[in-house]
């Protein structure tokens, strides 16, 4: 753990780290949040189930266009227009009762979604040193998981205590909180776009990037299906408030798989990290499509997260190295764009399939997508070439002189 205290040590690590936490607490509450505020209100599963893709499929609609927009003009004004949007949509739909209104306000409030995630890791480029940057990823996911952890919990618990109305209120409030600490921060204020090379191909005609969305199709509508599975078989099971200790395992263990992740020697190539790691992932799926709501599912949950949370380091190292220069936000805004749209398609999918078959065979799905998704990765894996290499120390040299002005 030497080296997660070294890392804490370089400045600026700790402000980025608090700035945008209570954000994503928000975003570990809303699908939730919504879940069960539509539930509660209309009774049915299913329309549960569409209000939550809704939701997802105009923040994925969206989210290559905003990511673009903070490539060209930076941070600064996007988060400070977004942020109030969302939390102002947020308090509005928990304010609806009509079936309409809250598909509506469901659908707006994804689009004006702040690309938080998406904003904070070009940043940690200019905070720590190249040879530092997977240490910091392994932290960084660690800390979404851990707002995955909190987010849950937050949202099951005040949905079903007394106060039902709670989940959304406090969501909105939490983005204003960290969506507007990280628009302040003098790191996201000062951080400059890339220029893009004069060679610079349009994402869409990107070959590693076709190959990702691709697999990111799969994933999606698999993690879609997943989102609504879970709850919708907790409450079938008359034990809704098994979904936050569900969640809260594969939160935990999903940090514990992070932080791992961040120690596996930089010998070892982001590309061969990640595919033996998807490998992993697909087998400790099945644990979770044949469990039932129980210890056994939270057990089965935990296994499934931290091997969820050790590929998502090696996934943005790999997209760190094959994206072209100038797109460190848009790359991955396009890419959700993609797997975002079958994630919403996934969660009213799985909300039909729960309630009407069963959601066992909605988590067989996600198990089934998992494998697709790493035959695809296989099949492609000369696309991402540009991931299958070990920095040497001459470049890690480099890239500690480059880096130095920015982290003092």
């Amino acid at each position: 753990m030497k080296r997660y205290a070294e890392l804490f040590r370089i400045p600026n690590v700790w402000v980025l780290i608090l700035a945008c936490f209570p954000a994503r607490v928000a975003y570990g509450m809303v699908g939730l949040g919504i879940f069960f505020k539509v539930e509660q209100a209309t009774g049915s599963i299913s329309f549960a189930g569409l209000a939550i893709g809704l939701n997802a499929a105009a923040g994925s609609f969206t989210a290559g266009i905003r990511g673009s927009i903070m490539d060209k003009y930076g941070q600064t004004w996007p988060l400070r227009v977004m942020v109030p949007g969302y939390a102002g949509m947020a308090f509005a739909l928990n304010a609806m009762h009509s079936k309409p209104l809250m598909l509506i306000f469901a659908f707006v409030m994804g689009l004006s979604a702040p690309p938080i995630n998406l904003s904070v890791r070009p940043l940690w480029k200019i905070v720590v040193t190249d040879d530092f940057l997977r240490t910091a990823y392994a932290m960084d996911t660690a800390i979404m998981s851990a707002a995955g952890v909190v987010g849950p919990v937050i949202a099951t618990s005040l949905a079903l205590s007394s106060h039902p109305s709670l989940p959304l209120n406090i969501c909105g409030a939490l983005m204003l909180i960290g969506g507007g600490s990280l628009a302040i921060t003098k790191i996201s204020r000062s951080w400059i776009p890339e220029k893009k090379t004069a060679d610079h191909v349009p994402l869409w005609r990107h070959k590693p990037l076709q190959l990702l969305m691709i697999e990111g199709c799969f994933i999606g509508f698999g993690w879609g299906v997943f989102d609504v599975a879970v709850p919708a078989f907790t409450t079938i099971e008359k034990v809704p408030y098994l979904t936050a200790w569900i969640f809260t395992a594969m939160g935990v263990s999903n940090i514990f798989g992070g932080l791992l992740a961040g120690l596996v020697s930089k010998r070892t190539s982001s590309l061969k990290a990640m595919r033996t790691t998807y490998g992993l992932w697909i087998f400790a799926s099945i644990p979770m499509a044949i469990s039932h709501p129980s210890w056994t599912m939270i057990v089965a949950g935990g296994f499934l997260g931290l091997f969820g949370g050790a590929i998502q380091v090696f996934y943005w190292e790999v997209m760190e190295a094959i994206r072209p220069k100038g797109s460190p936000t848009a790359m991955m805004g396009w890419l959700w764009t993609v797997e975002g749209t079958l994630m919403s398609i996934g969660s009213a999918a799985g909300g039909v399939i729960s309630e009407h078959q069963s959601p066992t065979i909605a988590l067989w799905i996600t198990t089934f997508c998992i494998a697709i998704g790493f035959l695809i990765l296989t099949a492609g894996k000369s696309r991402l070439h540009a991931a299958d290499r070990i920095p040497t120390p001459e470049e890690d040299l480099e890239a500690m002189k480059d880096n130095a002005t920015t982290t003092t």
